[in-house]
């Protein structure tokens, strides 16, 4: 415990009742890989000029990569591509194998069957604690499929129902 009075088990456990949208940032490395990391942490910033963020963590290995190609493509995962999202996620594999995308026309991997996707270049980026703050700029975003997203949710995966 610190000087806050909580430990990072109840801080995580806290916040773990506020459901996040799962994304996945992609990039295309100089030598034309792609190369992808999931984030549970995207959000909208500003309209003027049009900006986005995420939060990857200071561990990611992905993330340096991505930061050093200066653009990315935030794909917003619907609820049934829970799949991609564990391939992506695991360590150690060919992340992108038999997961079918194209190349945006700024050159990040969109991926097929996406709820949205939210093309960018890198604005800034920010430390904050074990985490970066990454700033993007939108150049173009589009819907594809206008289905649930994919959502997390007390340590797991699930999507939103309506009420109405």
């Amino acid at each position: 415990m610190g000087m806050t009075g909580f430990d990072s088990a109840t801080f995580r456990r806290v916040l773990g009742h506020y459901p996040t949208g799962v994304c996945v940032v992609t990039a295309v490395e100089a030598d034309g890989a792609p190369v992808g990391m999931v984030v549970g942490s995207f959000t909208s910033v500003s309209l003027d000029p049009p900006l986005v963020a995420f939060f990857p963590a200071k561990t990611s290995s992905s993330w340096p990569r991505i930061e050093k190609v200066g653009r990315f493509c935030v794909n917003i995962l619907a609820s049934d591509q829970l799949p991609v999202c564990r391939q992506i996620a695991a360590p150690g594999v060919d992340k992108f194998a038999g997961i079918a995308h194209r190349v945006s026309a700024h050159g990040s991997p969109i991926l097929d069957d996406v709820v949205a996707w939210i093309d960018c270049t890198l604005d800034a980026v920010h430390e904050a604690g074990d985490h970066h703050i990454v700033l993007g700029r939108v150049v173009a975003l589009e819907v594809e499929r206008p289905e649930r997203p994919l959502l997390f949710f007390q340590g797991s995966y699930g999507e939103f129902a309506l009420l109405d």
